[in-house]
This record gives structure tokens, sequence and C-alpha cells, in this order.
């Protein structure tokens, strides 16, 4: 495939941007890092497979970001705001109404930026190896002052101690290209303005299905961060990958590759929650699979992936059946809503059930934590109707289900307090404490096995 044709656009505050576009289909914007140079990068044999297998069945919209690559470098702002007139001069110059977005490294706080402003014109939102609030590792200034001192030595650095490129010619050809992607001047004056980066308090606004992709063995972003995304943006999805580089097409680049291919693809909404008053009382309800951690080390990203789609499937088809409102997901686990506790208990039982009938003929079981609280959550929702639960009574539920072993439902006991009368059993598992809380937590287990 021949390298795609090089077009520029203007942004509102006059700095001209290079452009590409490869393929046809459903727009996906490939949001630039600090070191972008959309031409260069085609000189690479696995750059160019990587970006044509992610143009399959789409339009892929790349770009330089102001004072890099092809762009115009004469800039000095370098702001949050600033880069989000970058991504609006492109996506206005193609005429996109609406497109899926991609925001990687840096520029994932910009992503998420315009997500939460412009819901609208976000259809999806992939995340990868990124943050909501910039935090440097320690050796990130002895860097910066390195770029200074000596930018061969910078980019060397940084292609085999960050990007984790051990061939040598590799690792030439990577400094190279940094060193053609933008200048040690403009490089310390980005990193300076991502360093005030922080859109947290956005987070919560973000309506698109997200998407957030990390590696475990990163050295640079911690997985707390994208655990934290996954948290704080409403039916965001985790999926944590094996490998140490920050580069997607490095690594397991068919992992990476296949979770987006499956994302994108998907037509099928989850049942939002349903829109609720300030203080609507509600009985929320967690799921986790066990050893989730464990089992993709294990299996491997695929098979790992297989069971946690049929977990998927288990706990959607129970939710349906019992009029329970999916709050989110993050790749593991479930968070849902219920206005009755009947309704929620029964729904828990349902889902135990069905994985213990999976786990009989399974090759690999699934064991899942099912924990349950009631109480008045903060609910936010949007024009649409789906939104997020927030307080106490949350954060609760979260933690009486990280109590609970594989197999088993634990209820606070307000939970039980609500269903008296009714045909539950509960064992009592006395007073617990819970991480986070100072006083501690009656908890029951929920006798779910018809044999019990």
């Amino acid at each position: 495939m021949a390298e795609p044709r090089i077009q520029y656009a203007k942004t509102s505050d006059g700095v001209s941007i290079a452009y590409s576009t490869l393929g046809q289909g459903l727009p996906f914007v490939y949001m630039p890092a600090m070191f972008s140079h959309v031409q260069l990068e085609w000189q690479y044999p696995d750059v160019p497979r990587w970006y044509e297998r992610l143009a399959r069945g789409r339009m892929l919209v790349r770009y330089d970001g102001r004072g890099g690559g092809l762009s115009e470098r004469n800039v000095t702002d370098y702001s949050l705001d600033a880069r989000i007139l970058d991504l609006e001069a492109v996506v206005g110059r193609l005429g996109l109404e609406r497109f899926a977005l991609w925001g990687t490294h840096d520029s994932g706080p910009v992503a998420i930026a315009y997500a939460a402003r412009q819901p609208e014109r976000v259809s999806h939102l992939v995340l990868w190896c990124t943050y909501a609030k910039t935090s440097d590792p320690p050796w990130a200034k002895a860097l910066d002052e390195l770029i200074t001192k000596d930018w061969v030595m910078a980019t060397e650095t940084i292609a085999h101690g960050v990007v984790g490129w051990s061939a040598e010619e590799e690792a030439r050809w990577l400094a190279a290209f940094m060193r053609e992607s933008i200048t040690p001047r403009a490089l310390i004056e980005a990193s300076l303005a991502a360093d005030e980066f922080d859109v947290t308090d956005l987070l919560p606004h973000v309506r698109a299905p997200t998407l957030v992709l990390h590696r475990r063995q990163l050295r640079f972003t911690e997985i707390s961060g994208a655990r934290d995304l996954a948290s704080g943006i409403p039916d965001a999805r985790l999926v944590l990958l094996e490998g140490e580089s920050p580069v997607p097409w490095l690594d397991d680049s068919d992992a990476v590759l296949a979770a987006i291919d499956e994302f994108l693809g998907e037509g099928e909404e989850a049942t939002p929650a349903e829109p609720a008053e300030p203080g609507a009382f509600r009985t929320v309800l967690f799921t986790d699979v066990e050893g989730s951690t464990a089992l993709t080390q294990r299996l491997g990203d695929a098979k790992a992936r297989e069971l946690l789609r049929e977990h998927e499937r288990i706990v959607r088809e129970a939710l349906k059946a019992h009029g329970g409102s999916e709050v989110k997901t993050m790749g593991d686990g479930f968070m849902a809503s219920f206005p009755s506790a009947t309704k929620a208990l029964e729904c828990a039982i349902a889902m135990q059930r069905a994985f213990a009938e999976h786990n009989e003929s399974a090759e690999e079981p699934i064991r899942v934590r099912v924990g349950l609280n009631a109480g008045e959550p903060i609910a936010e929702d949007d024009p649409d109707g789906r939104g997020d639960l927030f307080g106490t009574a949350v954060n609760e539920a979260a933690r009486i289900t990280a109590a609970a072993k594989g197999g088993e439902i634990l209820v606070a006991d307000v939970v039980r307090q609500l269903t008296k009368g009714k045909d539950f059993l509960f064992a009592d598992r006395g007073q617990t404490s819970l991480r986070g809380f100072e006083d501690p937590v009656r908890l029951f287990e929920v006798r779910w096995r018809e044999d019990a």
C-alpha cells in the first residue's frame, strides 16, 4: 500500500496541522503523542502494517500535533485547549460529524477532555497507556536535563530504556525518528505543558463507550492510572495486556488489534442505567472474576479474553432477565443497580448458578465474586439515560465484593433486612473490617446452591 497523501488543516489560532487518511468506513481518529511524523513513520516496516490493519474496514485519520512532525513548528502554546484545536481542525477539514477517537500517552487527557466536551461527536473512545493526570516517574527530571544537554544521547536512552527496543539498528532508527519529529526545545515545552494536564473531574462526563488499554509491565505509566480511568468513566472497559512497550505495534500487537476490533465492532449497546432522581434508593451489585490477573498470565490474552466474554454474556443475560441496569464494566467485573433488593438478590443467584453450570463442562472455570449493598448513591445521568453512581453505598458494595471468594454472594445487613420474608437463605459472616471504612460492617453470605 502506498504512503497516504499528506494534507493540511488550519486551526482556529492559525497553526497548520499535517494529516493523512487511510482506508474507508468508520472514521477512527488516531491522536499523536509528542513523537509523531506522519510521513517518516512509514519507513519502518512494522508501522505501515500496523496502520493498514487498523484501517481495515475503517477510515484511519492520522495527524501530527502542533510543533512536531510535518505540522507547523513555530508555536509556543502546547496547552490542553491548544491541542484540542489541532483535533478540531483536522476533523473539521474532513467534515467528520461523528468518529471514534484514539488517545495515547500525553494525548489521552486531550482525548478525554474533547469527549467530555463534545459527547455528540465521539462514537467510541480508545485510551492507550495513558492517564487522567500527569504523574512523571522519578527519572523523568534527569531525562529532561539530558534532553537539553545531549539530544542524541537522550533519544537513544528513550529508545532503549523507555520504549524498550533492544536491537541496536531498530533503536538507532527510533532515536533518529524522534530527532526528526520534534526539537529538544519543543519537546521540553510540550512536556512542561503536559505536566499540567488533569482531566480527573471530566471523567464522569465522558458518555462515549470507552476502552482503556494498558500494558502490565509498562515502565512510565502505572496500572493504577488505567484503573482510575476505567472506574471514573461511565461504562468504561479495562483490558490489561502483557508487555512493557508503550508502542502498540510492539510486543503482542495482535492482542491490541483484537481488543480494538471487538470494541469498535460491537453493535449492541449494554442496557443503560435507568434515569434516577438524586437520592433515589438503590441496591448496588458488583461482580469480579477471581484471579483474573493470574488467569491472563497463565492462559494468555486471547484465551483469557474468551473467558471474560463469557462472564460478560452471563452477567448481561441475568441483568436483562431480572430488571437490573448495567452501570459500567471494568474488564473483569461489572457494576449494576436495581430498584428492588429482591430482584438484585435473585439476579445474583441466577448469575452464580449460570457460572456453576458453565464450570461443570468448561475446561477453564470462571469463579466470580458477587457483592451487594443498598443505599442512596449519588446518580449522574446523561440525556440518553446512561449514568454512573457514586458515594458511600457504592464504595461499600465494592469492598464487600472484594471480601467474597469466587462462587460466593456477600451482602450487607441492609440487603438482608430489605428481603426479609423472601425465600433467601443467609449465613451470618459476622462483623468484617472493610478497607477504607473505620467501622466494621456485618456481612451475610447468600446460600444459593440447590443442596445448601
